[in-house]
């Protein structure tokens, strides 16, 4: 049996490389014949330069930053051959490194991610694929763009300026001036298809993971729609584009500076060369942390399914941590599992070593039954 194993990362438990090990101890516990090729995977989010810089050969560079509250900090970026960089927002905007509260939609900027962006135009690199997802922030992109020398006014006719700790969304620019160009080509790896507004938009959909309850979504939701506008006059008309309202709304903003947005796990799955490694395969694994609404919007296990499936793989199973969704949200998997054996505590069943004895576990009652 061939079986091929591409997780993402358990967030705040294990990571991809780490869910891959522990699948592939599961199969071969049933199977130890069985041909296991493992592909660390991720959408644009977490995890993002570890894969890319570990499939293509490239140095991972670890340099002074600030977070989504603007507190030092240190981040990580991927150096690949050839001189393209890869970046990915959640090194500096993690939300993994906040606590979730009603504070955080006011206090997290993406101003770190700016920062990370000037690392890479001074280290000469002409490229950069930058990844999104994970981030704690929801501020339209607003403050990267100033961190990068774009220039913001609100209502008033007051210039927006950069303020550690706190969000320039809500001063609700209602004009901005973009810096010429960036002098580097940047492709950004979107981990969802969200645009910039609405239902399934950067303030209503993912606000309330960051912390934000529905007055604040609304109040972001307003303030959201008046930068679209803004960017719109600007001659930037980016709210409707599939990932816009990625990490916080940071795609429109990088849309409106000339980037390309492409869909994460697709650009993730072609640099790790997954579509060669699904053919032949008999069974292939996948899954993440959670899988819930948000994984049908382009995160790692509905992505691997896609791309198993044109590869003719008859078999495809998803495992997760938690698994919150109906029958309906079986495609395209063949099953759907979560590995938690019963109720447990929450952080009991993060533990790593628990974790990965759970992902074990079940994989090789998978196996079994595949063979």
């Amino acid at each position: 049996m061939r079986v091929v194993v591409a997780m993402d990362s358990f967030k705040g438990s294990l990571s991809a490389e780490q869910a891959c090990e522990a699948v592939r101890t599961g199969v071969l516990a049933a199977d130890s014949a069985a041909q296991v090729v493992l592909a660390p995977m991720a959408d644009g989010g977490e995890g993002t330069v570890a894969a890319i810089v570990a499939a293509r050969g490239g140095r991972t560079l670890l340099e002074p930053a600030v977070d989504a509250i603007g507190r030092e900090t240190m981040a990580a970026w991927g150096l690949l051959p050839g001189g393209t960089a890869v970046l990915e927002a959640a090194a500096t905007l993690g939300l993994a490194d906040q606590h979730a509260d009603s504070a955080l939609p006011a206090r997290a900027s993406s101003a770190g991610l700016g920062g990370q962006l000037e690392q890479v135009r001074a280290s000469g690199a002409r490229r950069v694929l930058v990844g999104l997802g994970g981030s704690a922030c929801t501020d339209g992109g607003t403050g990267m763009l100033l961190a990068l020398g774009a220039r913001l006014w609100d209502a008033s006719g007051a210039q927006i300026l950069p303020r550690p700790g706190h969000n320039p969304l809500l001063r609700r620019p209602v004009r901005v001036e973009l810096p010429a160009h960036l002098g580097i080509e940047v492709e950004v790896l979107s981990d969802v298809t969200s645009p910039l507004l609405g239902a399934h938009g950067a303030a209503r959909m993912f606000g309330p993971q960051k912390g934000a309850d529905p007055a604040q979504v609304e109040l972001l939701e307003e303030a959201m729609t008046a930068w679209a506008q803004a960017l719109a006059e600007a001659g930037h008309a980016v709210a409707d584009l599939p990932g816009a309202g990625a990490a916080g709304g940071l795609g429109a903003a990088l849309a409106a500076l000339g980037a390309c947005l492409v869909g994460g796990i697709e650009r993730v799955a072609a640099e790790v060369d997954l579509p060669a490694a699904l053919v032949g395969a008999d069974l292939v694994i996948t899954g993440e942390g959670r899988l819930d609404a948000q994984s049908a919007l382009g995160k790692v296990p509905d992505g691997v399914a896609r791309l198993a499936r044109a590869a003719g793989v008859a078999r495809v199973i998803a495992l997760a941590g938690a698994v919150e969704t109906g029958p309906e949200r079986v495609e395209p998997f063949d099953a759907v599992l979560a590995i938690q054996p019963g109720p447990r505590p929450l952080a009991e069943a993060m533990r790593p070593e628990a974790a990965a004895a759970d992902l074990a576990r079940v994989t090789g009652q998978v196996v079994r039954l595949a063979r």
